[in-house]
């Protein structure tokens, strides 16, 4: 019997943000010349606040700043750190760092992200003489560090490495007892014609990733997967509002273990929060609009649709999953328009809250 994926919905929230910045061009909103120059720090705490399914109400703080590194680099977008502390009421807690550096004129982009925390959750199983939803409880910690490089305009090449380790134990002994330590080794090429860092209103981002899991890294399952994502921006309503599409594909190669399985949910698609349907590959298409009535504060509607294959479970494979939903933003920095939110939406007997820290995608 295979484990389940010790993943939880809330670190999501923060892979799906890192990627943004990570591989996103220069800020090109237009701001006050003497605040930009003069205020080489932006700081802003923002209270985060969500609910889901499965780790119920999620509530507590985020503080976060944007700096130059170089003050005479006029080229690189700002870069951005900042620390989440979280606790919900099923009993989890999650404490973050994260950092997007972008320095050289915009020549290299570094990332750094840390967690730990204690994440009680859930996972479906069928292969067993009652069928469901069964509890688990994971210790968890995750390092990732990641460098990028410009190639040529518009196109980076980089490289990440992920330490992850996992302390799991299961509800009436469903599986024993496990520790689980994985090292993955990813290699990415990123192609951003966008026009802004973190709120972009036109432009493409094609982004492919090989992420391998070696045994000679020290996993005790090798696999592969490749991922990919297309992201196009259009301009709207003389430049105030914004058409978003998107299109994703994750694909499992070989024989992929539950670890490094994929969900529903999260960014592809919003409106999943248990964690049910999940296999070895997923693909998904999706819209959003971000209608802006003012400068500080917008909305946005979205849907789509996403399907997967290599699940447990056959009844599972190639159906399609519904997703759609509203939102609410609300601008954090006042020289950058960077925004966060919450969103609400709903799936095939699904449904959820998200606290949003930049844009979906």
């Amino acid at each position: 019997m295979k484990k389940p994926l010790q993943l939880f919905p809330i670190l999501f929230l923060w892979l799906l943000f890192a990627p943004g910045l990570l591989s996103a061009q220069q800020d090109t909103t237009q701001g006050s010349t003497k605040t930009d120059s003069t205020k080489k720090v932006d700081f802003s705490l923002m209270p985060f606040l969500s609910y889901n399914r499965n780790l119920e109400l999620m509530f507590g703080a985020i503080p976060m700043m944007m700096y130059k590194l170089d003050q005479a680099d006029t080229i690189s977008p700002k870069s951005l750190s900042g620390l989440s502390a979280i606790y919900t009421t099923n009993g989890s807690f999650f404490v973050a760092g994260f950092n997007r550096w972008y320095f050289k004129e915009d020549q290299w982009r570094a990332s750094l992200f840390a967690l730990t925390g204690d994440n009680n959750s859930q996972f479906f199983m069928d292969d067993i003489d009652t069928p469901g939803f069964y509890d688990y409880g994971t210790k968890t910690t995750i390092v990732s560090v990641g460098i990028q490089r410009k190639i040529i305009d518009n196109l980076y090449g980089g490289i990440t490495y992920t330490y992850s380790h996992y302390d799991t134990q299961y509800e009436d002994d469903v599986q024993p007892p496990s520790t689980t330590k994985t090292n993955g080794l990813e290699f990415n090429l990123l192609l951003d014609t966008r026009d802004a860092v973190y709120y972009p209103t036109s432009g493409r981002r094609s982004r492919l990733r090989w992420i391998t899991y070696p045994q000679g890294l020290g996993n005790e399952v090798e696999a592969n997967k490749i991922l990919s994502e297309y992201n196009h921006y259009f301009s709207v309503h003389d430049d105030r509002d914004v058409i978003a599409a998107r299109f994703a594909g994750k694909f499992g190669l070989g024989d992929i273990a539950f670890e490094q399985q994929v969900t529903v949910g999260g960014k592809d698609i919003r409106g999943y929060s248990q964690g049910k349907y999940r296999g070895d590959g997923l693909m998904s298409l999706q819209g959003e609009y971000r209608y802006n009535f003012n400068e500080k504060m917008g909305l946005v509607g979205f849907a789509g649709m996403a399907t997967i294959y290599g699940s447990d479970t056959d009844s599972f494979n190639w159906k399609l999953y519904p997703g759609a939903g509203v939102g609410y933003r609300y601008r954090a920095f006042k020289t950058v328009k960077f925004n966060i939110g919450l969103d609400a939406a709903v799936g095939k007997d699904d449904w959820g809250v998200y606290f949003r820290i930049g844009e979906s995608f």
